[in-house]
C-alpha cells in the first residue's frame, strides 16, 4: 500500500477547462484548479473570496459605463442609458442630461477623452462631445468640424451641375445620388463647398453655395462629406501624437482619418505638409472594418479581420506607414474598448471565445497577439465589456451569459489565472475608476449601478450603523420582496425577507450588512497518480488534508463525506451571535473512505457564509492500493 503526499502552494494558473484533465504534464495543471467561483486569485498565488457589490443607484434601463478622469482628485463615472446621461462622483449623482442616443446604440458607442471633454461616436449618431465645466455643470453638443473630411462615394462618371454659382442653387446629378439623409450635409464641386438644404429626388437637391463656384457646367470633379446621415458617422476615435484619429464609418468601414496636428477637428488634407491631416484606407486580402483605434507605443488599429500598426515618428503624410501584424479580428456586433495592461493592449477576439494580449516584441520589432484564455476557454464566452483594476491587477470581463470572468495578470511573475464571478442576476456593463470597479447589473427585473466594495460581503448590499441597537432596518427599496442575508455586528444572521423596504432581526444590532448572498467554490484538479510502470494504481484514499488560511473567519470543507460540508470553527470562537475572529494558520482534517473515481476532487471548499476567506496552500496525504 503506497503513501503519497502533495503540496499545492499556488493557484496562479486559475480555473482550467475540462479538456486539460489529462494534461498532468503541464505546469498549468500543477498550479491550476478545476473550479474557482466567486474568488479572486492573488498575484502571490493565494485564493480569496471576492468582495461584495455595494448598491449605488437604480437605473432607468440598460446602461453603459464610462470613466471620466478630470484630474487625480476629480474623477467621475458617466452612465449612459436611453436618451439620458447621468454623472456620478463617487456614489453621489451630480448631474443628469438629456442625450441623443438610444438604448439600442449603447453596445456600439465608442469614446475617448481629453482634459474636460469626452468624445462619443456611433455609426448611426452624429458625433457628440460631453464637456465638464464644474462638478455639477455638464453639457452635450454635436462636434463642430473646423474642416470636415470629404470622399467620393459615387462612381467616377457621375456628374453634378449647379444652377447658380452663389446663393441658393439647384444641383442636378447625372445618376441617382441624393437621399433624405443628405439634408444638412456638404458637397464640394471643384473643392468649393455647398450645404444641402433639401432633397427633391435621387438626382436633384437644393443647396446653399458657401464658396463661389467657377461655373454651372456639369462636372465630375465633386465629392461629399465623409460623415452624414446619408453615409453614416464615425465608428471609433482616439487621440494620438496630438491628432484626433477617427477609425471607420458606416459606409467607409476600413478608412482612417487623422486630423491636423494640434487642430483636432480640422481634417483638411491641404498640400501634404507635415502638420496637415492624413487619410487612407486599410486595403488587403480580407475585410478590415475598423472596430477600435488605440494609442499605445504606436497607433494600433483593431479591425474585424486583423490587427495593424501605424508608424511614423512623428506621424506625417510623408512618414506614415501601415503594417498588418496579426490576424485575430475584433468583435463585430459591439464595441469593446481595448484596455492597457503594463504597456500591452488587451482586446476581445471576434470569435467571442478569446481575450488577446497585443504586445510589441523588441526582438522581432512587431506585435504578437497571445491568447490569454487558451486554458480557460469555457469562461470566456461572448464578452460584452472589460475593465482593468490596476491596483489588484485584475481584468474583469462581463459575458453575454451574465457572469463575469476575472483574470489575474502579472506578466513578470508568469501569472495568468482566470476565475468566474456569479451573482443573483447578471453583469451587463463594467467600468473602473481609481481602483474601484463599477458594474451595471440586472436583478429582480431592474438595472442597477453597483461597485465592488471590500467592506461588504454581500451583493446589491448596503450597510448601516446605529448608536442604539435596534431590530428593524429600512432603506432596502432596491430589493422589494427579496430574501436577503444579514450580517449583524460582524456575525451572520441567516436569511430574512424584505418587507416594506426593510428587514427585522431576531436580536437587536448596532451594525448590519444586508444584501443578496453568493457562494464561493474552490475545487482542485484530480490527482495525478501513477505507479512505477506508468499506469495508475488501484483505489485511492484521502488520509488527511491541511489547509493553510489567512485572516479567515469561516471555512467549510467537503472531504467526500456527502453533500454536507465539514464546517471549520476555532475552539475559542465566541458566542454564536458575535462575529467570529479571523484565523491565520493551518487546519488539518482527516478523510475517510476509499474512492475509485479519481476524477472526483479529493477536497472541495464551498460556502455562502458572508465572511472573509483566503486560502494560501493545501497539503494532502493519500494512500493507494496496489
Amino acid at each position: 500500500m503506497a503513501m503519497g503526499r502533495s503540496v499545492k502552494t499556488s493557484f496562479t494558473a486559475g480555473e482550467l477547462g475540462d479538456q486539460l484533465l489529462g494534461r498532468g504534464d503541464l505546469r498549468a495543471f500543477e498550479n491550476g484548479a478545476r473550479r474557482l467561483r466567486n474568488v479572486f486569485i492573488q498575484p502571490t498565488g493565494g485564493v480569496t473570496r471576492r468582495p461584495g457589490l455595494r448598491h449605488v443607484a437604480l437605473l432607468p434601463g440598460v446602461a453603459k459605463l464610462i470613466a471620466f478622469e478630470f484630474n487625480t482628485e476629480q474623477t467621475y463615472l458617466l452612465v449612459l442609458s436611453e436618451r439620458l446621461l447621468q454623472v456620478f462622483m463617487g456614489d453621489v449623482p451630480v448631474a443628469q442630461l438629456a442625450a441623443p442616443w438610444t438604448a439600442a446604440m449603447l453596445d456600439n458607442i465608442a469614446y475617448t477623452q481629453s482634459a474636460d471633454t469626452l468624445l462619443l461616436v456611433h455609426p448611426a449618431m452624429q458625433p457628440q462631445r460631453v464637456t465638464r465645466s464644474s462638478h455639477t455643470a455638464w453639457s452635450i453638443a454635436s462636434w463642430n468640424f473646423v474642416a470636415e473630411p470629404f470622399h467620393r462615394f459615387a462612381p467616377g462618371n457621375v456628374t453634378l451641375a449647379a444652377s447658380a454659382v452663389s446663393g441658393v442653387a439647384a444641383v442636378t446629378a447625372s445618376a441617382p445620388v441624393f437621399q433624405a439623409g443628405h439634408v444638412g450635409a456638404r458637397l464640394r464641386i471643384g473643392l468649393r463647398k455647398m450645404l444641402v438644404t433639401a432633397v427633391a429626388s435621387a438626382t436633384s437637391a437644393t443647396v446653399l453655395v458657401e464658396e463661389g463656384l467657377d461655373g454651372t457646367a456639369p462636372t465630375a470633379d465633386w465629392d461629399e462629406a465623409s460623415f452624414s446621415e446619408a453615409r453614416g458617422w464615425p465608428v471609433t476615435v482616439c487621440f494620438h501624437q496630438d491628432r484626433l484619429v477617427v477609425g471607420g464609418s458606416r459606409d467607409l468601414p476600413n478608412r482612417l482619418w487623422l486630423s491636423r496636428s494640434g487642430d483636432l477637428f480640422n481634417f483638411d488634407l491641404g498640400t501634404g505638409l507635415d502638420d496637415q491631416a492624413i487619410e487612407f484606407g486599410l486595403l488587403s486580402d480580407q475585410v478590415n472594418a475598423i472596430r477600435a483605434v488605440f494609442s499605445g507605443r504606436h497607433l494600433q488599429v483593431f479591425t474585424s479581420g486583423a490587427e495593424w500598426m501605424v508608424t511614423g515618428d512623428p506621424m506625417t503624410p510623408a512618414s506614415i506607414q501601415l503594417h498588418r501584424q496579426t490576424r485575430i479580428g475584433s468583435a463585430t456586433t459591439r464595441i469593446i474598448q481595448p484596455v492597457d495592461v503594463d504597456g500591452s493592449t488587451i482586446f476581445a477576439a471576434r470569435s467571442g471565445q478569446a481575450v488577446h494580449e497585443y504586445a510589441y516584441t523588441d526582438v522581432q520589432q512587431a506585435y504578437q497577439a497571445n491568447d490569454l484564455a487558451l486554458v480557460a476557454r469555457h469562461l470566456v464566452q461572448a464578452p460584452v465589456a472589460m475593465a482593468y483594476d490596476q491596483t489588484r491587477r485584475l481584468l474583469h470581463v462581463a459575458m453575454q451569459g451574465g457572469w463575469m470572468a476575472t483574470l489575474t495578470l502579472y506578466r513578470t511573475e508568469q501569472v495568468t489565472a482566470w476565475t468566474r464571478q456569479d451573482t443573483d442576476g447578471r453583469f451587463v456593463s463594467l467600468g473602473e475608476i481609481d481602483g474601484t470597479v463599477w458594474c451595471v447589473t440586472e436583478r429582480l427585473g431592474r438595472y442597477r449601478l453597483e461597485r465592488l466594495d471590500d467592506a461588504l460581503a454581500l451583493d446589491a448590499g448596503l450597510d448601516g450603523t446605529a448608536a442604539e441597537a435596534r431590530t428593524h432596518w429600512s432603506g432596502l427599496e432596491h430589493l422589494p420582496g427579496a430574501t436577503v442575508q444579514v450580517v449583524a455586528d460582524g456575525a451572520p444572521r441567516g436569511t430574512v425577507p424584505v418587507v416594506a423596504a426593510g428587514v427585522t432581526l431576531d436580536e437587536a444590532a448596532n451594525t448590519v450588512q444586508v444584501g443578496l448572498g453568493f457562494a464561493h467554490l474552490i475545487e482542485p484538479l484530480p490527482p495525478q497518480l501513477f505507479a512505477a510502470g506508468g499506469s495508475r494504481t488501484g483505489p485511492l484514499r484521502l488520509v488527511a488534508a491541511t489547509f493553510r488560511v489567512l485572516e479567515t473567519a469561516a471555512l467549510t470543507v467537503d472531504l467526500g463525506r456527502g453533500v454536507a460540508p465539514v464546517p471549520f470553527r476555532r475552539l475559542d470562537t465566541p458566542m454564536l451571535d458575535a462575529g467570529p475572529p479571523r484565523f491565520t494558520g493551518d487546519v488539518t482534517l482527516r478523510g475517510i473512505g476509499w474512492r475509485r473515481d479519481t476524477l472526483q476532487p479529493l477536497w472541495r471548499i464551498e460556502g455562502a457564509t458572508p465572511l472573509p476567506m483566503t486560502l494560501l496552500s493545501v497539503t494532502t496525504e493519500t494512500r493507494m492500493t496496489d
